[in-house]
């Protein structure tokens, strides 16, 4: 008994002082190494568990006797397996870290950079799912009932496929949108979209649903199947500088050059716009006003969104403070009463007020449309 506590003990022991050594070893070389540091903070617990169990699974295979070790090595087999899964998630973790680290997204131009962003991510979820699930079968592969049962499944294997899609459809489908979502490009992190009217920034997608951050600060979460059927705006989808215009309906004597002219010096003088558009257009004149619309770009949505009001406010203060009278306004006239007087007719014979007849023009038309001419039977006698 005394021999078996001290085996235990001692490789117990060894396994502790082995990966606490390891992992400090790991951590100082963190400090210059970005992969070394994610090994050090994501693969320390994983790696204790499992040189913990190697330790047990040594000590039971050695020292241990009675009618209970093969139970107890099974249990410590099960654990093992376990934790080698979690130890090897934990492994592609690191991995795709480090590789997200060498990627910057932190440039004007961040397209492929959030492009390969997005495929990690995925890639990051189904390989931890497929970890787990392999773990899992390979935990009841251990289990002699469970490996007969597994031989007699594999007959009827169609048949339970059938019955699990159609039970788990709209999961399965949400599952291979998220991976579609991936790898065509079409959705990536930071995103700018407008989707169900709203606009925001998409913050994270996961292989059943796709969370997007509003402008107001609220979060909006939609299935990832939803970006395969309904249309959507992606401002961001092949660069992220945009247009964006400002409408004013102004009266008919607004100066539009001393207008144009203002909108250039506005923009000018900002650090929102990013000099690449700066068009100013009479769209419409109808009615009373007149439609003037300003258009201008800028680096992203956000920057778009400031630099338009503050174009828009400048125009309209512009306006007030130096042709108020070219802001909107509605005139009425009062027209001059019409004298009571019966029409006479003008006394040099004017036929300026007639179609048909009292000229050569309108009796022609009155010989087109009479039609052909009948005769006139004589006076009886």
């Amino acid at each position: 008994m005394l021999v078996a506590v001290l085996t235990f003990a001692g490789s117990l022991l060894v396994a502790l002082l082995t990966v606490t050594l390891v992992h400090r070893v790991v951590s100082r070389i963190g400090r210059r190494s970005a992969l070394f540091a994610g090994l050090a903070r994501h693969a320390h617990r994983p790696a204790l568990a499992m040189a913990v169990l190697v330790a047990v699974q040594f000590s039971l295979g050695v020292v241990a006797r009675g009618d209970w070790r093969p139970v107890a090595l099974h249990a410590t087999g099960i654990a093992l397996i376990l934790a080698g899964a979690w130890l090897l998630a934990a492994l592609l973790v690191v991995i795709e870290d480090a590789t997200l680290a060498r990627i910057r997204v932190d440039v004007s131009d961040n397209r492929h950079a959030r492009r390969v962003h997005t495929q990690i991510t995925l890639v990051r979820r189904v390989t931890v799912v497929v970890v787990g699930v392999l773990a899992a079968a390979t935990v009841l592969m251990t289990f002699p009932a469970a490996r007969a049962a597994g031989t007699s499944l594999l007959a009827s294997a169609g048949v339970i496929g059938a019955i699990a899609a159609l039970a788990a459809q709209s999961l399965l489908g949400n599952v291979f949108a998220g991976v579609q979502i991936a790898f065509s490009d079409a959705l990536r992190l930071d995103d700018v979209v407008v989707v169900e009217n709203q606009w925001g920034r998409v913050e994270d997608i996961t292989l059943t649903y796709v969370v997007v951050h509003l402008w107001d600060d609220r979060r909006l979460i939609l299935p990832t199947a939803y970006f395969l059927k309904t249309p959507f705006e992606n401002w961001t989808r092949t660069q992220s500088a945009l247009l964006g215009t400002v409408e004013l309906d102004l009266d008919w004597t607004v100066p539009v050059e001393e207008l144009r002219q203002e909108l250039r010096h506005a923009l000018e003088t900002s650090d929102l716009w990013d000099g690449r558009v700066c068009v100013l257009q009479v769209t419409d004149a109808v009615g009373s006003f007149v439609r003037v619309r300003a258009l201008v770009s800028a680096s992203d949505a956000g920057r778009l969104w400031d630099l338009r009001c503050v174009a828009r406010e400048h125009l309209v203060g512009w306006l007030r403070a130096r042709h108020p009278g070219a802001l909107p306004q509605v005139r009425v006239r009062e027209l001059p009463r019409a004298a009571a007087t019966a029409p006479v007719r003008a006394a040099n014979g004017s036929s300026d007020n007639r179609v048909f007849g009292e000229s050569a023009d309108g009796e022609e038309r009155v010989q087109a449309f009479s039609g052909p001419e009948q005769s006139t039977p004589a006076p009886p006698r």
